[in-house]
């Protein structure tokens, strides 16, 4: 799984944050319960003795470790014991000055071997609905807030069924496709005129995809175009343009709005192919939004691009009346 290194900085910053504040909550708990039993102190102290260090004393003059191990386990029952005695005084349970962390799969370091932990993702989660929510409406734009009665039920004659019936199996794919989203999710490609829920369905893919912890990158095509052109000729910044290659080329899923939007040009049609044929030989998810069919696709980036197109991605048409248009209308 990939993760976008800002996004994960700041995932990383709110973690520390959280583990920060509950070691000070445990401290000041620690510190008043002291402050009532000034013995537990005295008690806390001793049992943070190390073991090393009287094995170490034991080993240098010649004595059996295993004693001062044997002798060492008995001290520090008598101190718990004594510990939990005084607790139990005071109306606080045995384990009051016991620190636990929150995650007890990686005792809040966030790493478990090489990889990240579900605490952390969990945080990296937030961090990416928040970056996302800057973009898209992730609230509003859900698969629970999405409505067919926008769609007519009369058939189409270029397409053979209704809007309303091509849209419950859209809706049903990409419902789908967010919900089971994994490393072989596969690519789609939606298709169609302004204003019949592309977008917005491709906001509810990205929200629920973003909250199961997944890199979601969601961004105009000409604005991706622009940054690799800028990249590719030295206007952008050293590693901030890296960065954003590295996020465009590597995030677990891609979605390009507005394809076609852009001017094409030679550098445009190579970007294209070298996002979709990349991210094709890796196995990492894109979606692509057009207002152009499929023909018209292959007429505009090439037969190349239209081979994997219609290869690789499985390809979902959005027709009927421009939505945006009816809820003005009727408001």
């Amino acid at each position: 799984m990939f993760y976008d290194g800002k996004i994960l900085r700041r995932a990383e910053a709110r973690f520390h944050d959280d583990c920060r504040r509950r070691e000070e909550e445990f401290r000041r708990r620690q510190e008043a319960a002291y402050a009532r039993a000034p013995r537990l102190r005295q008690i806390d102290a001793e049992l943070s003795a190390t073991m090393s260090r009287i094995i170490s004393t034991a080993l240098r003059r010649g004595a059996d470790p295993r004693t001062a191990v044997a002798s060492l386990k008995e001290r520090n029952l008598d101190l718990q014991n004594e510990r939990a005695r005084i607790l139990t005084e005071l109306g606080l349970p045995e384990d009051y000055l016991e620190y636990r962390p929150a995650c007890s799969l990686c005792g809040d370091a966030g790493i478990r071997g090489e990889a990240v932990c579900v605490c952390l993702r969990r945080y990296y989660a937030k961090e990416q609905q928040t970056e996302l929510s800057r973009l898209l409406d992730l609230a509003g734009q859900s698969f629970d807030t999405f409505s067919l009665d926008w769609y007519d039920q009369e058939p189409d004659p270029s397409f053979g069924v209704s809007p309303r019936e091509n849209m419950e199996t859209v809706y049903e794919v990409c419902a789908n496709y967010a919900h089971t989203f994994g490393k072989r999710s596969g690519n789609l490609l939606l298709y169609g005129k302004p204003g019949l829920g592309k977008t917005f369905l491709s906001a509810a893919i990205a929200g629920e995809v973003s909250k199961n912890g997944f890199s979601v990158v969601y961004d105009t095509a000409g604005h991706v175009f622009a940054q690799m052109e800028d990249r590719k000729f030295g206007r952008s910044e050293g590693e901030s343009g890296g960065e954003e290659m590295e996020r465009i080329f590597r995030c677990d899923l891609l979605i390009l709005d507005d394809l076609g939007t852009e001017m094409t040009t030679a550098f445009v049609q190579s970007a294209l192919y070298e996002i979709v044929n990349t991210r094709l030989l890796e196995r990492r998810s894109t979606i692509l939004n057009t207002n152009f069919s499929p023909d018209e696709l292959a007429r505009r980036y090439g037969a190349q691009i239209a081979s994997r197109l219609e290869g690789e991605y499985q390809i979902l048409p959005f027709f009927g009346r421009d939505i945006r248009r009816l809820k003005k209308e009727r408001c």
